[in-house]
C-alpha cells in the first residue's frame, strides 16, 4: 500500500504550524544526506555554505552531509554523532529539523531529538537488507528507533526506504517486500505509519520532486507528507498544568512587585481570575495577570511559555507547579517505561536523581517487570537493563511529583534519570500509571 498523493492546502483542518521532525534509523541509512538534500532543493543554503561545498567537493558531487555533520569528528569519520538542527521554509510551511545519529552508542541523542517533535522520518537502507527474504529482515536500529520515537509519542512516523537507487533491476518488487515487512513490524507494535515513501536522497527521487525513474509509485514525496502532517498540539481544555521554569519581578525598588512565574503550559489554559493551586505547598491563589513575552494578555494556552502573576504573595521557586486546583494528584510511586542509554546497567534497590519538569528529587528502581525485545517485541523477565533497552519498572521517588501518564502529556508524564556519580544522563522514564 503505497503513500497516497496528499494535496492538504484544501484542507481546513490542517494548520500549518512549524513541523519539527527528526530523522532517525541504522548508521549510514543516509539521514544527514537526506537533510541536506531537503535543504538543497528549497535553496535553504547559503552561497557562502555552497562555495565552501564547492570547493571540498574538487569537480566531484556535492556531499550534502557536510550540511549538518558539523563537527569535526563527524566529518572525519563520515557519521553523525551529535544531533543537529536545521531550518527551512516552503511557500506553505516551516520546518525545523532534528539530525539524529544511528550509531547504538549515541541512542540518548537519538531520544533527545525525540523528545517534543512532530514526526519522525526512518530511514531504511535497502543495500544493508536482504529484501529477497521473505518476510525482509529490518535492522536493529530501525526496529528500535521506530519504538523509541512510538514510545516516545511522536504522532507522526514515516518511513524512507532509501537507495533504491543502487537496485538496478526490480526495484518495484524490493520496494514492496520492505514496505510489507515495515507495515507488519508497525502493525505489531502499534505504530500508525503516516506513510511509506522510496526515495534516493543522493539523487533527489521523491524527496522534493516526484522521481522520473520510478514510474510505478505514483504516491507523495516525503516533502508533499511533511507539509501536510498536523504538529503535535497538548490539550487546550480541561486542567491546568504549568511547570515553573523561573520566576521575576516586575518593577524597581524593594516594596512589594508582583513576581511572574514563567513556564511552558503543559495542558489546559490560563487567563486573569482562574483559580491555581501551587506544588509542593498546596497553597491556593487567584491569577491577577497573564504575560506573554512581557505583555499582558487576555489568556495563555497548551503550548505557550507564559508568565502568571498571583494576586497574593505565594512561595513559588524553580521546580514547581501551577495547576487548577484539585488537579494534581502527587504520587511517590508509579510504573514506566525505562529507555537505558547508560552503559552502567539499570538495577534494582540503586539510587538515581531524576527530574520531572524543572524540579530534581532522589529515585530508586523497585522493581524491573519486565525487557522488550525488540525484535520480536516480546517482553522477558529481567533482573536488569543493558544500554539501549527498554522495559517496564516500578519508581520510588524520595518525594511526591504531580506526574500524568505519559499517554495524556509528555511533559507531566516524562522523567529524565542521572547517575549521581557521573552526571550521566542514563535514561528516559515514560510514566504508564500512579
Amino acid at each position: 500500500m503505497s503513500t497516497p498523493v496528499i494535496d492538504c492546502h484544501a484542507k481546513e483542518q490542517i494548520e500549518h504550524q512549524a513541523l519539527r521532525f527528526l530523522t532517525a534509523g541504522s548508521v549510514d541509512d543516509g539521514k544527514s544526506t537526506l537533510i541536506g538534500r531537503l535543504l538543497f532543493d528549497s535553496r535553504a543554503i547559503l552561497a557562502d555554505q555552497l562555495d565552501a561545498l564547492e570547493k571540498r567537493a574538487a569537480g566531484a558531487p556535492i556531499d550534502l552531509s557536510l550540511l549538518t555533520d558539523g563537527l569535526e569528528a563527524e566529518r572525519e569519520q563520515g557519521i553523525t554523532i551529535d544531533v543537529a538542527y536545521r531550518y527551512f521554509a516552503t511557500k506553505t510551511r516551516k520546518f525545523i529539523i532534528a539530525d539524529a545519529p544511528g550509531h547504538e552508542q549515541y541512542t540518548r541523542n537519538m531520544v533527545t531529538a525525540a523528545a517534543g517533535s512532530d514526526a519522525a522520518v526512518v530511514l531504511v537502507d535497502i543495500t544493508k537488507i536482504d529484501w529477497k527474504a521473505s518476510p525482509v529482515p529490518l535492522l536493529a536500529q530501525t526496529r528500535r528507533h521506530s519504538l523509541l520515537a512510538h514510545l516516545l509519542r511522536v504522532p507522526n512516523i514515516v518511513f524512507a526506504i532509501n537507495k533504491l537507487d543502487a537496485i538496478e533491476q526490480d526495484t518495484q518488487t524490493a520496494f514492496e517486500s520492505v514496505e510489507a515487512s515495515l507495515r507488519a513490524f508497525a502493525e505489531q507494535a502499534g505504530i500508525a505509519v503516516k506513510g511509506v515513501i522510496p526515495v534516493s536522497a543522493l539523487r533527489g527521487d521523491n524527496v522534493t520532486t516526484p522521481s522520473a525513474n520510478w514510474p510505478w509509485y505514483t504516491g507523495s514525496t516525503l516533502l508533499q507528507l511533511l507539509e501536510c502532517l498536523p504538529a503535535t498540539d497538548e490539550r487546550h481544555d480541561g486542567a491546568l498544568l504549568q511547570p515553573v521554569q523561573y520566576v521575576t519581578r516586575e518593577g524597581e525598588g524593594t516594596g512589594h512587585q508582583p513576581r511572574t512565574f514563567w513556564g511552558r503550559i503543559a495542558h489546559g489554559s490560563v487567563k486573569a481570575g482562574d483559580a491555581v493551586q501551587a506544588f509542593p505547598s498546596g497553597e491556593t491563589a487567584v491569577v491577577a495577570e497573564v504575560r506573554y513575552n512581557a505583555e499582558v494578555v487576555a489568556s495563555g494556552e497548551a503550548g505557550q511559555s507564559a508568565g502568571i502573576v498571583l494576586d497574593r504573595q505565594v512561595d513559588i521557586s524553580r521546580g514547581d507547579w501551577l495547576a487548577t486546583p484539585g488537579a494534581i494528584k502527587p504520587a511517590d510511586q508509579f510504573t514506566a517505561t525505562l529507555a537505558w542509554l547508560d552503559t552502567e546497567p539499570a538495577v534494582v534497590g540503586r539510587k538515581y536523581w531524576v527530574r520531572h519538569g524543572n524540579r530534581w528529587v532522589q529515585a530508586r528502581i523497585t522493581a524491573i517487570d519486565s525487557r522488550m525485545d525488540i525484535h520480536t517485541l516480546e517482553d522477558h523477565p529481567a533482573e536488569q537493563l543493558a544500554v539501549n533497552e527498554i522495559g517496564r519498572v516500578q519508581i520510588h521517588t524520595q518525594q511526591p511529583l504531580p506526574i500524568e501518564p505519559y499517554l495524556d502529556n509528555r511533559i507531566g508524564g516524562a522523567l529524565i534519570v542521572v547517575d549521581p556519580t557521573t552526571n550521566r544522563t542514563s535514561g528516559a522514564l515514560l510514566v504508564k500509571a500512579a
